[in-house]
């Protein structure tokens, strides 16, 4: 089998295009999520053909999004421990099922809200599942210092199919039906598992440390929850797109009501989103150059509450097209930005799990959002609803815009620095806990600055894989101090060694230059014993 080598380093936005096996997937997946965008714009306007509740068509909204709130850091495991390859096209053949279901129901004339709902639902859990996946198999692809253009690339694919789909959607809805239109996006999946088959990736032998799901499920928990780059780039995203989000769950009646126009409208509007993500892909690289992620960020979030607070004017369709334009270059600016800044602080042994956490926090801010904007709507009217998120989301803009995204610039590659440790017998994997001791010596003329550096440290010990951390000293001796973690196995001990990155090791070095020790400091493994 041809193994499938990265692209490595040309400079340029487009140079991972280089690579003939990531040129074929990105191709495939624009073709998939052109499928998509069709499927989702026939859904969105049958929605509002079966209802004219504002809040019945926010819930079609958060029934694409809900999913992936509830499954993608289960899915995000799944991704780190199967074989991507096979779990993506188990994942194509269940959403082609899905759509499947919706041609045969509006074939039928069955069609209602409620199994529109159910069916986007099921459609998000595909959604759901795939996300993490598809977005961990970019470091199989491309080498590590073009992983920002890479995952731009991605993000352009996306809004080329924006800008593709939902106008080739209403088109199609409008001359043939909801019927043809879910028979093409149903089409697509062929191609895109095509696609998947012949990616030459390299088999993967056996690994004896493999993770089993309910571990790898704490481990990838544990990793975010220590992360402090991750949670900043978690908070930015939830405080940007809980407020835009209330574009998205009502434009389907901006273009119905607000505008007075048809599916092809609501089509082409959807359609100048994507052209205006595209041009906004290609200015972005300057963009942030000249402004940096953050001023992005913030540059984003007040020109879409511009558009949406000129969206609640009523203007002419022609002008709500140039403003969609608007939306859709700052739509990918944010998501370029948050989703480059969330790969790049992330390792490969967790990237599936931890991106996982990115997207829940992204979809659960999207389907909050829609349905309390869907609300507001309800009782206000859909103009003072847009003005009141515009509002928001400016405040929002300038507030959080203190909250610096991290640079992503850190050494993340595997040290392999820590020796294997010494054992008397070969050890059970499962067995444990595991404890861990180091014993430095200590001047009292250096504690301070000795506590301050291994604190530091000990977010590092917790990240790969100790659930309990502590400095203590010997009281008989006070310049003896004696670190201590607690890690759940053996093998999850092992697993530590493999995690450790360029960054702990450095942050290990700097602890280590306070030990006075004629010797490096003892470092010793004890086992829990059963009870005899």
């Amino acid at each position: 089998m041809e193994r499938a080598k990265p692209v490595s380093a040309p400079a340029g936005a487009f140079a991972p295009l280089a690579g003939r096996v990531f040129l074929v997937l990105w191709v495939a997946t624009i073709v998939g999520n052109v499928g998509s965008f069709i499927r989702d714009t026939a859904s969105g306007w049958l929605a509002t053909d079966l209802s004219a509740s504002p809040a019945a068509i926010a819930t079609v909204q958060a029934a694409a999004t809900l999913p992936v709130f509830l499954l993608a850091i289960p899915a995000g495991v799944l991704s780190d421990i199967l074989d991507r390859r096979r779990f993506l096209i188990a994942i194509q053949l269940f959403l082609a099922c899905v759509s499947i279901a919706l041609m045969l129901l509006a074939a039928s004339g069955l069609t209602s809200l409620t199994a529109l709902v159910a069916l986007t639902f099921f459609g998000g859990v595909g959604a759901a599942l795939m996300a993490p996946t598809w977005q961990a198999i970019v470091p199989e692809l491309v080498e590590r210092p073009m992983m920002k253009q890479a995952v731009a690339l991605n993000s352009l694919g996306v809004n080329i199919a924006r800008a593709i789909g939902p106008a080739a959607g209403g088109l199609l809805l409008a001359v043939a039906g909801a019927t043809a239109t879910y028979a093409v996006d149903v089409a697509t999946y062929a191609l895109v598992i095509a696609a998947l088959f012949w990616w030459p990736r390299a088999p993967h032998g056996a690994d004896p440390l493999a993770e089993r799901f309910g571990g790898a499920f704490r481990a990838g928990l544990r990793y975010a929850r220590e992360s402090r780059e991750l949670h900043r780039v978690l908070l930015r995203a939830a405080a940007f797109f809980l407020c835009a989000s209330a574009v998205w769950a009502l434009l389907p009646l901006v273009a119905r009501e607000v505008l007075g126009g048809g599916s092809g409208l609501y089509g082409l509007l959807l359609g100048a989103v994507g052209l205006g993500a595209i041009l906004g892909a290609v200015l972005l690289p300057r963009l942030r150059g000249r402004l940096g992620a953050d001023g992005v960020l913030l540059a984003a979030a007040l020109a879409t509450a511009f558009v949406m607070a000129l969206l609640a004017a009523g203007p002419a369709p022609w002008q709500a097209l140039l403003l969609l334009l608007v939306l859709g270059a700052a739509w990918i600016g944010a998501l370029t930005t948050l989703n480059a800044t969330a790969q790049a602080v992330l390792p490969d042994w967790v990237r599936g799990r931890a991106l996982a956490v990115y997207l829940t926090v992204f979809n659960g801010a999207m389907t909050a959002g829609s349905l309390a904007w869907g609300g507001v709507a309800q009782v206000a009217g859909i103009a003072p609803a847009l003005l009141l998120a515009a509002a928001v989301l400016a405040g929002v803009g300038f507030a959080f815009h203190r909250a610096k995204l991290p640079e992503g610039d850190a050494d993340l590659m595997p040290s392999h620095h820590w020796p294997e440790p010494l054992v008397a017998a070969e050890m059970e994997g499962d067995r444990g806990p595991v404890l861990v001791t180091i014993a430095y010596r200590v001047s009292a003329a250096d504690r301070s600055a000795f506590l301050e550096a291994i604190h530091r440290l000990s977010r590092s010990r917790r990240r790969d894989g100790a659930f309990a951390w502590g400095i203590t000293e010997d009281v008989a001796d006070p310049e003896t101090l004696l670190e201590w973690f607690l890690v759940a196995s053996w093998a999850e001990h092992l697993r530590q060694h493999r995690r450790v990155a360029g960054r702990d090791a450095d942050l290990q070095h700097a602890v280590q230059r306070f030990h006075a020790g004629g010797q490096p400091p003892v470092v010793r493994h004890f086992l829990t014993l059963d009870p005899a």
